[in-house]
């Protein structure tokens, strides 16, 4: 908790100032340097993602980039939990995890909490968060990760993942899970011990873990730096995203439970059109003639923010749009026409890999090569002789 904003893993309120939370959390700035020696090693022009500063926040990604350089190398971990449809602000993280993935040549592990959300959730079933984790899933392999390196599991299916958290359960006692999660006597016993399971995927292999996500996540890898070394493996690495803005507001995060905020990746043509003219939020002036007059505002606009994000790759069109608005050159009609139609296509294509993802389930859950070694791999011995 920030004064003015709140960020939890569950709970995400206000108007975020992302260097007050980089301070909060002890966290260190995404710097230049860093992203300058990313270029470098992988050879690549950056993904906007981190081009412009959307991944803005991380633990020792430094040291990533040393063991990378120095041949010693890493893992990828990252996550969803699956209380509902995923929408376009669950997605971009594993569009900048497969960009890492891809240049770096690593192994990915992707962590389908359902047991979670069904303990944190009173509205969900366990039921429920098992048909959406399959839902959630072919969404996740539409991205495009590579299946001989990318082991997607469900905590109530691969249940080594509880074998594995017993260990780092007995490491944490119930005043440091309330200090980070603030529990209280009436927090139920698995939301209590659920920490333990999320932290496991971080000592999968014994090299350093980098974690892509939502900075909301943070507090999980927090307690995990606490004594991971003392189980005989590296402290895990993060970078952190800020949060994709709902339609309505730039204050919070876009809400699956609420439709009218949020971009669905199964919504239709029909769908992205109705929503972005009926509840986005714009820069815009009251009137056409202030508008031409004074110009709009794209600081204060969600069109321009998802653009700037996720849908506009062109560096130059974007800064020219920019000004546009500024200048009075652009309405808001225009700017959310040009919206729609960059949604429109993305989901196109992204529901045409969905539909292709069925047939690839079973190779990323149990019969690809990484899945195969995960289902067949004993519990590491460091975690054994715990």
């Amino acid at each position: 908790m920030v004064e003015e904003f709140k960020v939890t893993p569950w709970e995400v309120e206000g108007v975020v100032d992302y260097d007050k939370l980089i301070k909060h959390f002890g966290t260190s700035p995404l710097t230049e340097d860093l992203l300058e020696k990313t270029a470098e090693l992988t050879k690549s022009e950056l993904p906007i993602f981190f081009r412009r500063k959307f991944f803005f926040s991380h633990r020792d990604y430094d040291l990533i980039l040393k063991d990378y350089e120095e041949g010693r190398g890493f893992f990828l971990y990252t996550g969803r939990g699956p209380s509902g449809p995923m929408h376009i602000g669950h997605i971009i993280p594993f569009f900048a995890t497969k960009w890492l993935q891809e240049k770096f040549g690593v192994n990915l592990y992707i962590q389908i909490t359902d047991d979670e959300k069904f303990l944190f959730k009173e509205n969900l079933t366990f039921d429920d968060t098992k048909r959406w984790a399959y839902d959630n899933i072919l969404d996740i392999i539409a991205v495009g990760f590579d299946p001989d390196k990318t082991f997607i599991f469900q905590n109530s299916e691969f249940t080594k993942i509880y074998e594995m958290a017993i260990p780092i359960a007995k490491k944490i006692n119930f005043s440091m899970a309330k200090a980070v999660f603030g529990f209280t006597e009436q927090s139920k016993i698995g939301m209590i011990f659920f920490p333990a399971i999320q932290i496991a995927p971080t000592f999968f292999e014994r090299k350093r873990c980098l974690i892509p996500a939502a900075i909301d996540q943070d507090p999980y890898w927090r307690l995990q730096r606490d004594f991971a070394e003392s189980l005989g493996y590296y402290k895990t690495a993060a970078l952190h995203s800020k949060f994709v803005p709902s339609l309505t507001s730039l204050s919070g995060k876009m809400s699956a439970s609420k439709p009218e905020t949020a971009i669905y990746l199964t919504d239709s043509p029909e769908d992205v059109e109705k929503k972005v003219w009926k509840f986005t939020l714009t820069g815009g002036r009251p009137t056409l003639k202030e508008q031409r007059e004074k110009g709009g505002e794209p600081e204060k606009c969600v069109v321009f923010k998802w653009l700037e994000i996720f849908f506009e790759e062109d560096d130059k069109k974007l800064k020219e749009r920019y000004y546009a608005c500024k200048n009075g050159e652009l309405t808001c009609g225009e700017c959310k026409r040009y919206l729609i139609s960059k949604i429109q296509e993305f989901l196109k294509e992204h529901q045409r890999r969905r539909k292709k993802a069925e047939k690839l389930v079973e190779k990323f859950k149990y019969t690809g090569k990484l899945a195969q070694e995960m289902w067949n791999e004993a519990i590491p011995e460091p975690l054994k002789r715990s």
